[in-house]
């Protein structure tokens, strides 16, 4: 089947962490705002299959699709931006490239041929960046390439979109460079020279940009922008300011008013309009411009690093917007909590959020934190193994079952409250085995959840091994922590709350993955707006006693 759409091709020089990801998304909304089925993948170098197995400190938080995928969480930004799902087919690896080819060459299917970089690995690239162009299902599909050009594991990318582009022919596909336009503060300038290298460094590889997008801290004047486009070989108008913004949710309306939509469309020979944006700007408005602040506390195991709960963050940015509420996160390493230091790390706090993760590693410390909340009437939402943290505290503390644990943490326990699953008792690798993906959960009539979601029942997305053991579900009820959510076939509990505690809810899947600016978690603005109430509540009480 031939291709039915126009690519877009987003490419990064001079340094990694330009924010490729977030220009494209923003692209991709001013488009969709003007009627173009839009949908962007991210082609990654790295030679593991999929950041599944990827250590948060290596690679930031993995992202789940609907259809079970463990991604890059660039897609977490599409999805957020264009309030779409993504796809298996919206990341693809340098290992999953070759893996296939590697099969392919296995099963004979090249004939005894001799299978090298070009062509195999590069049709490959081709084949598996058209998948989503060739579904009918889009107009324009933006590929952007992880890596920096000029990096050795970059090049058959590089290549596979020279390949491409002439495949297409004119007017079907177009690259846009990011780059960086430093300023040097004791010259008093931003220079160009590290941009010109970068796109001369591109154009060695075959490969002409259409766009320039410049990173800058500072406006770049007109002479520059000629200076950039006569030596890069672009129109002017193609020469694109990226200043640093407040948040990214201000580049869509930075990108528009650069103009970058229109000559993207004209280049690509499609009519251009003007964005309908409203709601977006709505919600940007609602979120630099609260009527109140809150502090969530965010305990978890990995919050050095900023990225490993990308998907939570933003999640908070979407439900403090629809609360008009800014939320102020507060990360607290679960390494360093412990029952003597609860109320100082944790007793200024309007909710806490214990964190998803893997291992033994501040274990203990969550369960200390989720006590301390349970004790306090503080609000609480555990996600993922921070419910199963809840589930083992509440077994310690209330059941009096002082040896209660998760057979990840202790394989010999006798009270193994989180077991392992039974369809994962036989697996051996790690890599994509975990329960993945969109799962269907019921819920209880009167359970603050039913009434959070309205809804009988609800799909989220899963990313574990270790499930709350249904053989102690009777005495957790009994003594007040309620099954309020439980898979229809499986009967799983997918879903604990405490009866008598003002907001306390955890949660074995990954609310997070499905937060977008259009439609922002229920979970996490009922948790916000219970945060805020609580918040309220003692600043009454502290009042009435002075």
């Amino acid at each position: 089947m031939t291709s039915t759409a126009k690519y877009i091709f987003v490419t990064g020089g001079v340094t990694s962490s330009l924010g490729k990801g977030i220009i494209a998304a923003s692209l991709a909304k001013l488009l969709q705002a003007q009627g173009y089925r839009v949908t962007i993948q991210k082609l990654d170098p790295y030679i593991n299959v999929d950041p599944g197995t990827l250590n948060p400190y290596e690679h930031g938080e993995c992202y789940v699709t609907e259809d079970g995928a463990e991604t890059d969480l660039d897609l977490g930004h599409y999805e957020r931006f264009l309030n779409r799902p993504t796809s298996q087919a919206n990341n693809v690896t340098t290992g999953r490239i070759y893996q296939s080819v590697i099969q392919k060459e296995r099963r004979g299917e090249f004939l005894g041929k001799t299978v090298q970089v070009v062509p195999h690995i590069t049709d490959e690239i081709k084949e598996r960046i058209q998948i989503l162009g060739k579904s009918g299902k889009y107009d324009i599909v933006i590929t952007e390439i992880g890596g920096t050009v000029g990096d050795i594991e970059s090049l058959p990318y590089v290549e596979a979109v020279r390949q491409l582009r002439w495949d297409l022919g004119d007017n079907n596909g177009i690259v846009i460079h990011l780059t960086l336009v430093p300023y040097l503060s004791a010259a008093g300038e931003l220079k160009t020279k590290p941009t010109q290298h970068s796109v001369k460094t591109l154009m060695e590889s075959g490969v002409q940009a259409d766009i320039l997008v410049c990173r800058t801290e500072h406006n770049l004047p007109s002479d520059l922008r000629r200076k950039l486009a006569l030596f890069c070989n672009v129109k002017e108008d193609a020469v694109i300011q990226s200043i640093d913004a407040s948040t990214i949710y201000d580049v869509p309306n930075l990108m528009l008013e650069e103009g970058l939509d229109k000559v993207v469309l004209r280049k690509l020979d499609l009519e251009c309009t003007k964005p309908d944006i409203d709601q977006w700007n709505q919600f940007l408005k609602r979120h630099k411009n609260p009527k109140n602040e809150i502090t969530i506390g965010l305990i978890g195991k990995y919050v050095e690093l900023q990225d490993s709960y990308k998907s939570i963050l933003e999640a908070f940015i979407h439900a403090g917007a629809e609360n008009e509420v800014k939320v102020n996160i507060e990360s607290v390493h679960s390494e360093y909590i412990n029952q003597d230091n609860a109320e100082l790390k944790l007793g200024h706090l309007d909710g806490v959020l214990v964190a998803p993760g893997f291992g033994e590693r501040g274990i203990e410390g969550k369960i200390d934190a989720v006590r301390y909340v349970r004790e306090n009437n503080v609000p609480f939402l555990g996600i993922c193994l921070g419910m199963q943290m809840a589930v083992i505290e509440f077994a310690r503390n209330v059941l009096n079952i002082k040896d209660a644990d998760s057979v990840e943490i202790n394989a010999e326990t006798e009270n193994p409250v989180i077991a392992l699953m039974e369809d994962q008792k036989t697996v051996e690798d790690k890599g994509g085995t975990m329960r993945l993906g969109a799962w269907a959960c019921d819920l209880k009539i009167g359970s603050k959840v039913r009434d959070i979601y309205k809804s009988e029942s609800i799909a989220e997305r899963h990313r574990h091994r270790y499930e709350f053991n249904g053989d102690y579900k009777e005495q957790f009820e009994a003594a007040g922590m309620k099954a309020t959510g439980l898979n229809p076939d499986t009967g799983l509990v997918e879903i604990v709350e405490l009866q008598d505690h003002p907001w306390f809810v955890g949660v074995q899947y990954h609310p997070e993955y499905k937060s977008t600016v259009a439609n922002p978690h229920p979970l996490f603005v009922a948790f916000v707006k219970a945060a805020l109430s609580s918040k309220k509540k003692k600043n009454a009480t502290v009042s009435q006693n002075k």
